[in-house]
């Protein structure tokens, strides 16, 4: 089991999110659906422990995530948010900080690639990017980590339809070509069905 989630309650700003939410979330790829204010983005950042439970344990491989190390496991377990933050600087220079912080080398011609972008993009500015490319270089930037699992918040809200079927056609591709786990986090149920075979819905802070 990939994380297992055991009376989970998560509140932010005084306010419950999630309610005694017990879920199990496979290897391989599960998208999570439903409205805005749900509690799916909430959900995502406790896998990671950008945020920890009011009550309940998460899991990650059987091992509850207060017991791995924040920074190891956000490394394994690597986040791409629903908006761009791009530092200033070139294309590589931000495909290359999480890992640099991290004390690893990166191959960063290698995670363009992955992430369908051409080696060319390292040099450029990324202030200069469009909204699609700066998706792109974020999810490259993940990449770089060589993490095991991807969380991807509304990966295309941002994105013409176009954009948005060569995004989703990487993520369907480097699940299979990594063996990567992906949790999407989508309000879209015609973006679950195209990204994952499994769909958990999530709704009003409880899983439906």
């Amino acid at each position: 089991m990939l994380f297992d989630l055991r009376d989970v309650t998560a509140s932010r700003g005084g306010h419950v999110i999630l309610r005694a939410v017990n879920l199990d979330l496979e290897e391989g790829a599960t998208v999570v659906v439903g409205p805005s204010g749900s509690g799916k983005s909430t959900l995502l950042r406790l896998l990671n422990r950008l945020g920890d439970p009011d009550a309940g344990e998460v899991r990650f491989r059987g091992r509850p995530l207060a017991d791995h190390d924040v920074l190891r496991l956000r490394r394994e377990v690597a986040l791409v948010p629903q908006l761009p933050a791009l530092v200033e600087g070139t294309v590589a220079d931000n495909v290359e900080l999480g890992a640099r912080l991290a004390g690893q080398s990166t191959d960063v011609d290698r995670a363009l690639a992955l992430a369908g972008l051409d080696p060319s993009f390292a040099p450029r500015l990324a202030d200069g990017l469009s909204v699609g490319e700066q998706q792109r270089v974020m999810l490259a930037r993940a990449l770089a980590l060589e993490p095991s699992v991807l969380l991807l918040d509304e990966p295309t809200s941002a994105l013409d339809e176009r954009t948005r079927a060569a995004v989703e056609a990487t993520l369907v591709r480097l699940a299979a070509e990594l063996e990567i786990s992906l949790v999407v986090v989508t309000h879209d149920p015609a973006q679950a069905r195209r990204l994952a075979r499994r769909t958990i819905t999530v709704d009003g802070g409880r899983v439906a």
